[in-house]
């Protein structure tokens, strides 16, 4: 059993799609997110749509380096990763703009006090500001606040994102295709609308970046920070404290703030892309839970995809991975390893999408192909220096 799975969590989320498998998929079996009719203005041209997400276990990691440093502005980070995992799933889709956001803030009162609550809530709608500069206007409608801290150890912090929009102007990704390349779009780095250094590391696995990565004091220190049923073979084995220093790229930063960097979002790029090249998008993948096989459970028939020119591994995955022992198998499947999104398109439009994301300062490069399924079903094969690593959905 991988330690993700001994630490309770699934990268693949097999009961909860069990769970599910009984509702309705929508209009489009295969989109990114889930889409309705315009139940709102019962207009057939029009459809709705409406996500929810969060920053999942990455507040803890706020919560650690905050007490340890007193820097409550890593509080508005966890605002944005609660904002851009809603935001980047609708830009799957194709939804830019004119949407609506509601949060959902669960906390223990006795641990987390009104100056976080108010970095999180002033730092997303400092962050909808960056966003309406490039053309993306989200609504904040506010939210609800709740202290239980019988059932939240620490703090959730979640949302709500919806809107409205024209069906002729969707992604549904029933245009995937064998000869379609793959365009991915680096998660690390410093986009021309961050501020920062990005690490890459999203949002997603943050449970095992967490325990993998720090040292076993954290567990003594502060015990609300995981669940006291685990075994104590998985709760932070690693041998990093927060504020231990890594040098990038001649850029001294501590542990705690490559495990924090707000996840990037590509909103300012999906715009672009979408407004000048539409209708040569065949499909696009968040890659957030499952990480590199994402891209396996929206295949509109039986294909193989082949990913045989992945980015250099950023430093962030490097550190967790010499601190967990996990195999490549495992990375590629948890984590995002170095793009948080692709695009399925032509061999052409790649070359333009990869110019449009170099004016944003963001690294793109074509990381795969589309092929015929070998065996009747969905595939994926992943190559490079770590050897060949394949899965089947």
């Amino acid at each position: 059993m991988s330690l993700y799975a001994q630490r309770g969590v699934s990268a693949q989320k097999e009961e909860v799609h069990q769970a599910i498998q009984k509702l309705d998929q929508g209009l489009y079996a295969h989109a990114f997110c889930k889409i309705y009719p315009d139940f709102l203005c019962n207009d057939p041209a029009w459809v709705n749509i409406m996500h929810a997400d969060g920053a999942g276990t990455k507040s803890i990691l706020a919560y650690l380096y905050w007490k340890e440093t007193g820097d409550i502005s890593v509080w508005k980070g966890i605002a944005q990763d609660a904002v851009a995992m809603n935001l980047d799933d609708l830009l799957c889709v194709g939804v830019t703009d004119q949407l609506l956001f509601s949060s959902t803030i669960d906390r223990n009162k006795m641990l987390i006090n009104g100056d976080v609550l108010e970095a999180i809530i002033n730092g997303t709608q400092e962050f909808f500001d960056t966003l309406k500069a490039y053309g993306v206007n989200i609504h904040y409608l506010g939210g609800e606040t709740a202290d239980v801290g019988d059932v939240v150890r620490t703090v959730a912090v979640n949302g709500t994102m919806t809107s409205r929009w024209p069906k002729d102007k969707l992604i549904t990704n029933d245009k995937i295709q064998e000869g379609d390349v793959i365009v991915g779009f680096a998660s690390a780095g410093k986009a021309h609308y961050e501020t920062e250094y990005n690490s890459g590391l999203g949002s997603n696995g943050l449970t095992s970046a967490r325990h993998d990565v720090l040292d076993k004091m954290y567990a003594r220190q502060y015990p609300e920070t995981f669940e006291p049923k685990l075994q104590d073979k998985v709760v932070y084995i690693g041998k990093n404290k927060m504020t231990d220093i890594v040098n990038i790229k001649g850029e001294k930063i501590p542990v705690g703030k490559l495990l924090l960097s707000p996840t990037r979002t590509y909103a300012p790029l999906m715009k672009k892309i979408l407004d000048l090249h539409f209708n040569e998008i065949h499909g696009a993948i968040h890659c957030s839970g499952g990480g590199q096989t994402k891209c396996m459970k929206y295949l509109p028939k039986p294909l193989h995809i082949v990913k045989d020119n992945l980015f250099e591994l950023p430093p962030i995955f490097k550190i967790i991975q010499e601190n967990s022992g996990a195999d490549y198998k495992e990375m590629y499947q948890v984590f995002n390893m170095g793009h948080r999104l692709e695009i399925f398109t032509n061999q052409n439009t790649a070359e333009a999408l990869i110019a449009i994301a170099a004016e944003l300062g963001i690294e793109a490069q074509v990381v795969g192909r589309v092929e015929a399924s070998q065996n009747g079903k969905s595939s994926l094969t992943l190559k490079g220096g770590f050897g060949e690593v394949f899965y089947q959905y």
